[in-house]
């Protein structure tokens, strides 16, 4: 697993802008989606992965215990599936043609084509009947076509989203980043996350702290849920 780290200059910067290190600890469980980004075997499993995140499968506990911890407070887990289709090879042509080369951009289609089995949640996640599964075409779940994921959140009053799975600092920080811009509190579970490499994963949780919304780990959010849970029952 990553070893996070977050200067302590940045988070003394945080405070002095918020008041406090973790803005978000207030957050409503019932108000509360846990996002688990493509944790799929396009990303996990060898042989098929176009893309292979080997740590991706150290975070699988901690994923799926604040997914059943959420669950139990009352808030909702959606999957997230990067999903390559043909209409995506048109309307995102740059990114198929020209930032990757044509041998990585076919593979990418075969592993993440809907019904293959590259595009299916990894076996070892814990996905429960109520859990929502939706499908996205671009790096970001929360950009304008990609998904509906947006309307799905607001359709159940859920105004906070916990990132979490792959990699940190491509679809977990375009995601994270845009569901911050469409005025959802977003915290990034530094400990549910995998990237390539210790420094992307860092830098990418760096950025988005200092400027975008939250950085917990798996078992401080899950603190603060329990807390708050308690709090919403006590008033109920």
């Amino acid at each position: 697993m990553h070893q996070t780290h977050i200067p302590d200059w940045a988070k003394q910067r945080v405070i002095e802008r918020r008041g406090k290190a973790h803005i978000f600890a207030d957050m409503e469980p019932a108000r509360t989606a846990l996002v688990v980004v493509d944790l799929q075997n396009g990303f996990m499993m060898e042989g098929v992965a176009h893309s292979l995140i080997k740590g991706a499968h150290e975070i699988v506990p901690n994923v799926n215990k604040l997914a059943a911890s959420l669950r139990a407070a009352g808030g909702v887990v959606v999957w997230i599936r990067n999903t390559a289709t043909e209409e995506s090879l048109k309307s995102w042509s740059i990114a198929y043609e020209k930032l990757a080369n044509p041998v990585r951009a076919k593979k990418r289609m075969e592993s993440l084509k809907p019904g293959s089995i590259g595009h299916q949640v990894w076996a070892g996640m814990d996905v429960q009947p109520d859990d929502l599964i939706v499908d996205k075409t671009r790096f970001s779940a929360f950009i304008q076509g990609s998904s509906n994921i947006e309307a799905v959140l607001r359709g159940r009053g859920v105004d906070t989203v916990l990132i979490t799975g792959t990699s940190t600092s491509v679809c977990c920080e375009s995601t994270a980043r845009d569901a911050a811009m469409r005025n959802f509190q977003t915290i990034m579970v530094s400990d549910g996350l995998a990237a390539g490499t210790d420094e992307e994963h860092n830098a990418a949780l760096l950025n988005f702290y200092l400027t975008f919304g939250d950085v917990m780990t798996t078992d401080e959010a899950i603190g603060y849920l329990q807390v708050n849970a308690k709090a919403s029952a006590a008033r109920a």
